[in-house]
């Protein structure tokens, strides 16, 4: 698992238009990078809106939003043309950048275990150091706390 103070792993994924975007593109900004299970669901759908109702504030603070799912192009760009997400999602279809960043684990629901992504949000200052970890996210008033933590960034 990445630790706060690390470098964040490197990666290149295609986003919802199928254009490669590299975590160091971002260079110089800091990067929400927030993993979640699955497109148009309801937790994932409640986290998404949320920092798209918050997106002016993530840009008057310089950051980039990265959401991150196994979901593929074509779901990403349904979803985000259908809840108008004015930022990047990226396809892990492989799961690579899921593993990287310690994301990928085995779930117990209803007593069913399988894999799959554990919601957690990444923090990541303009170098690419690891500023702050939300691991098991719960999504009422996540976006308000990661909000929180960038403008301890400045």
């Amino acid at each position: 698992m990445i630790e706060v103070g690390q470098p964040a792993p490197t990666f290149t994924l295609s986003d919802q238009s199928g254009n490669p975007v590299s975590l160091s593109d971002c260079q110089g900004s800091p990067v929400v990078l927030y993993f979640y299970p699955k497109d148009d669901t309801p937790g994932c759908t409640k986290e998404a809106c949320a920092f798209r109702d918050a997106f002016a504030e993530y840009r008057k603070l310089g950051a980039r939003i990265l959401g991150v799912s196994p979901d593929d192009t074509r779901s990403h760009e349904e979803f985000a043309t259908k809840f108008e997400l004015p930022f990047t999602l990226l396809a892990d279809t492989e799961r690579q950048v899921c593993e990287a960043f310690g994301v990928w684990k085995e779930k117990n629901m209803y007593g069913r275990k399988s894999m799959g992504v554990e919601r957690t949000t990444f923090v990541i200052d303009g170098q690419g150091i690891v500023r702050a970890i939300f691991p098991r996210v719960k999504v009422d008033g996540h976006s308000d706390a990661v909000l929180e933590t960038l403008r301890g960034l400045k």
